[in-house]
């Protein structure tokens, strides 16, 4: 009986190490086209899009092919009616959920979105600079037949936008996402209304001037040290929509220079920090499994976002990073860090670009997405449409109107890459890292003095052990919980954002 039992746990860890050759050759091919993605968006020259919609459409068809194939489903279903230990387990969880939601997919389906959001990708680009929507328009109409159909062969009974949300986040159902950021509009709305009759005077002009992009690039380099980027892991790049990609061996971050806007070069290489430093964290014996990945979106937005507001835009830094910025820039020699902070957590009047809104106002550009995109999916929008309702919307809720599509329909990079039911994931994002960091003072202390001495290794090693070690091992809630006690909620930044902008623009009623 006992040579029974031990033959048995030799098939069992025989399968399972099968299992995880395989699932390990996915994520390579996965992670070679990821370098290829980033090399088309920031050094690829701008003729080389035929290969590379090519060449990326290959690898996806391979990653859909191992992942998809017969012999993958029969390790699974083995598997599943084997002992297994908590690690294992989420494995076998996690590459379920894709092998299911993948064989629902056709092959040629698959390759023929890879190839089209490649393609779009110098469309968007041109219509972009051309401020041409009508340029764009045909692509994005192929863009979504091609999201209904792919979403109608996963679930023909599901709301196609719920499925396409999934993909983001897989365990944050889509009437969660909604009750967040319905609460998140109908608070923030009087907030910012407030903010707008407020009579204060911030110095909002703090960083003013012209900035040389060389200098700010080594300014750039100066953050990432200060908060301690691992540049034998990494590298910094220009890229038009900043953006952070790669595994915890090789996580790189992209950044923008414009020469009068030295704190949004700042602010950006912080956020793209955040993500970089989560995919750092995740345990290098997990790499090419689930335990070695990010745990989905919201969570890694809540990164970027922790480290962008949570400590970019608070007083403290700027009272440890002032004095390095003005050995950069001399002529901030008269600024304060009072002013700084003023000055990067200012409510703009003209609110046009998500990238650039502040804290308050970030989140209806995201309501406006949502709505534009969760329309176009539904057949409720046209295509043609889309440049009068984000106008539309942006007048409701913002009191601006952009002049050009440029500035409007145009400025994001998501809907070429076929991406809709991302978007969501920002503000969710931005109420988990409130959440998260409420957590950690609450566990650790209030981290203002720390972050005031340049110290960021308490806060660091409380995400490394709460949220980056755990890679996919718990799914979103789980982990959420287990790291601060509670269910996903809005309500920690909710009182983040009441008292900050409450005591910064002097509202009383807050």
């Amino acid at each position: 009986m006992a040579t029974d039992q031990a033959r048995s746990e030799s098939e069992g860890t025989d399968t399972y190490d099968a299992f995880e050759s395989r699932v390990e050759r996915i994520a390579n091919v996965s992670n070679a086209a990821g370098v290829l993605q980033w090399d088309q968006e920031v050094v690829m020259p701008d003729e080389g899009t035929p290969a590379r919609a090519k060449q990326l459409s290959t690898l996806s068809s391979v990653s859909h092919e191992l992942l998809t194939a017969d012999e993958t489903g029969d390790l699974l279903d083995e598997l599943e009616s084997s002992e297994l230990d908590e690690e294992q387990t989420a494995v076998v969880r996690e590459v379920r959920r894709r092998y299911d939601r993948e064989t629902s997919v056709p092959q040629e389906l698959v390759a023929e979105i890879s190839e089209t959001t490649a393609n779009a990708h110098p469309v968007w680009k041109r219509a972009r600079e051309n401020d041409d929507f009508e340029e764009f328009a045909p692509t994005l109409e192929k863009l979504v037949e091609l999201q209904r159909e792919y979403a109608n062969h996963i679930d023909p009974d599901e709301d196609p936008y719920a499925v396409l949300f999934a993909d983001y986040e897989p365990y944050i159902d889509l009437e969660t996402a909604e009750r967040v950021l319905e609460r998140l509009r109908d608070e923030l709305v009087p907030l910012i209304d407030a903010v707008q009759d407020s009579d204060a005077d911030l110095e909002t002009d703090a960083f003013a001037g012209t900035f040389d992009d060389d200098d700010q690039e080594a300014l750039a380099r100066d953050a990432l040290d200060s908060l301690g980027y691992d540049w034998d892991r990494g590298r910094l790049d220009t890229a038009p929509h900043p953006f952070s990609t790669g595994t915890q061996f090789d996580a790189r971050v992209t950044t923008r220079f414009d020469p009068d806007d030295l704190l949004g070069s700042i602010t950006s290489t912080i956020h793209e920090f955040g993500h970089a430093n989560y995919t750092l964290g995740l345990p290098d014996e997990g790499y090419g499994t689930p335990l070695g990945e990010a745990r989905d979106l919201s969570v890694h937005e809540s990164q970027s976002r922790l480290w962008e507001n949570h400590v970019g835009r608070s007083q403290a830094f700027w009272e440890y990073f002032l004095p390095i910025a003005r050995e950069r820039f001399p002529e901030l020699e008269s600024v304060s860090p009072e002013a700084a902070y003023e000055a990067a957590n200012q409510v703009y009047d003209d609110n046009l670009i998500r990238t650039e809104a502040d804290e308050l106002t970030y989140h209806l550009h995201i309501v406006i997405r949502f709505e534009i995109e969760r329309d176009l999916i539904a057949g409720d929008l046209d295509v043609s449409e889309v440049p009068d309702a984000w106008n539309d919307k942006y007048e409701e809720y913002l009191g601006v109107r952009p002049d050009t599509d440029a500035e409007g329909c145009l400025q994001d990079i998501h809907w070429s890459h076929g991406s809709f039911g991302y978007f969501p994931t920002y503000s969710l994002g931005s109420v988990l890292a409130a959440q998260l960091y409420a957590a950690a003072e609450d566990d650790q202390g209030e981290f203002t003095e720390q972050i005031r001495e340049g110290e960021f290794g308490g806060l660091n090693g409380w995400l490394r052990e709460n949220i980056h070690r755990h890679g996919k091992r718990y799914t979103t809630p789980d982990l959420i919980e287990r790291a601060t006690g509670d269910e996903l909620g809005a309500d920690p930044f909710l009182a983040h954002v009441k008292s900050k902008y409450g005591a910064l623009y002097d509202l009383d009623e807050y």
